[in-house]
């Protein structure tokens, strides 16, 4: 059976049938929405636009619902990482991925108008627009002055073990939504270190971060990129691909990630983005990346524990002896405080589940965070669960020059609990989005 590409696959979940425009007027954009009726969902289509409107970001977006003419806004950007394949309709226009939300309704099919000659001029939001700082060694993404997401990327340092520790991976912290704290961990690179070195726990666990701890490439060469060894082995920030901000609706970035072995060795290039959304009541963040060869067939594998796109909550919630606190809401149900789940090669356990979220309390305040895993991610994924708030799954994957990784996660984050209704219909609304038609 031929495979459809990856980035195809998700294309056309995203868009069906996407790029179908009538003759209107070229400064009009007229989409048709069905069934409306998630409250959580952020739509993502391609469109075709003039190249003259290739600059604009925020547009105005009406939307007829109810009978009611509502004004919002809208987000154009660059295609995605998982849009990029799709090319623009003809010849003059360029290709635009276009972001909105459609509060919920009944009514089977809704009118979204997109007037591109009108730029959003609306009241200024309360905390700004979304915007990038980098700094050498990171790069900061703020909503207005709140900051929201931090990417972590010092140059590889092995001239000490302290320095090493610090450098051997890059990764996205991530801010509660108050942007006061961290509520990942930085591992070796948190600020204060714990005054006790036994209070850092499992300091290979950092923030939102990807990597695989069973590495085969150039025939019989092996490494662990989740704990950088042997020798050499680490991932290194080689660039940024794409930046994108001055939104009030979000923000993304893609940044280019090599892949090292034990003698500095490149054996795989990454290709990493983050697409971050304003929500009414959390922070959303898409995770994509797409992992190619270098040369060869390269062989992911690992374990629970240390592979595949995690989540790990800061060191703080284990110093401050919170563990027992956590619990986890899975798709059958509430977790009891300190419960955990873990796949294990000779007992089994949870696989391929569409979604897990974490419960924990830093500083006597508690958070949920949502992971979303896409049904397009490869199987069978392997779940795994700890009172310290790491959790995330991990699979098998031979990469080939022919058939690169591409994986899609989304990650919520909010202050205070979550049910199974409020997860499942974040996870229905990122695997399941509403039909759009573009006219």
């Amino acid at each position: 059976m031929k495979r459809i590409p990856y980035a195809l696959a998700i294309a056309a979940l995203l868009v069906i049938p996407a790029l179908a425009q009538a003759q209107q007027p070229a400064n009009l954009l007229t989409l048709e929405v069905e069934n409306p009726r998630s409250p959580s969902a952020l739509i993502c289509v391609p469109v075709s636009i003039p190249d003259k409107y290739s600059q604009l970001t925020d547009c105005n977006i009406k939307v007829m619902k109810d009978g009611k003419n509502l004004v919002g806004m809208a987000w154009l950007t660059k295609p995605g990482l998982l849009t990029e394949s799709i090319g623009p309709k003809e010849k003059g226009l360029v290709r635009r991925d276009l972001h909105f939300r459609v509060l919920p309704s009944n009514a089977e099919v809704i009118t979204v108008e997109i007037d591109l000659d009108k730029p959003f001029k609306g009241p200024p939001a309360p905390v700004g627009r979304y915007k990038w700082e980098t700094k050498p060694n990171e790069t900061e993404l703020f909503l207005g002055d709140l900051p929201v997401l931090r990417y972590v990327h010092k140059p590889y340092d092995p001239s000490s073990n302290d320095s090493r520790d610090k450098t051997y991976k890059v990764f996205h912290h991530l801010y509660d939504p108050s942007g006061t704290r961290f509520v990942t961990n930085g591992g070796n690179t948190n600020i204060p270190q714990p005054k006790n070195p036994k209070d850092l726990l499992y300091p290979h666990h950092r923030g939102l971060m990807y990597a695989f701890n069973k590495i085969t490439f150039d025939g019989n060469k092996t490494c662990d990129t989740w704990h950088a060894k042997p020798g050499d082995t680490h991932q290194s920030h080689e660039g940024f691909l794409v930046t994108e901000a001055g939104s009030t609706v979000g923000a993304r970035h893609r940044v280019a990630v090599d892949w090292h072995g034990p003698k500095k060795e490149v054996f795989a290039k990454e290709e990493r983005e983050l697409t971050v959304y304003k929500t009414p009541k959390g922070t959303m963040v898409e995770f994509a990346s797409r992992l190619k060869t270098t040369g060869g067939k390269l062989k992911l594998d690992g374990d629970p524990q240390h592979a595949g796109f995690q989540f790990r909550a800061h060191n703080d919630l284990h110093e401050q002896k919170n563990d027992k606190q956590t619990y986890y809401v899975r798709p059958d149900g509430k977790g009891k405080l300190g419960d955990t789940r873990n796949w294990d090669p000779k007992k089994g356990g949870p696989v391929n589940l569409p979604w897990d979220a974490c419960s924990f309390v830093i500083d006597g305040k508690r958070y949920t965070v949502a992971y979303l895993n896409h049904p397009n991610n490869p199987k069978e994924s392997r779940w795994s669960e700890r009172d310290y708030g790491r959790f995330g799954c991990y699979f098998e994957y031979e990469v080939t020059p022919e058939r690169p990784l591409v994986v899609n996660y989304r990650v919520w984050l909010q202050d205070g609990e979550m049910t199974v209704e409020e997860v499942e219909a974040l996870s229905r609304a990122f695997t399941s989005p509403p039909k759009v038609t573009v006219k």
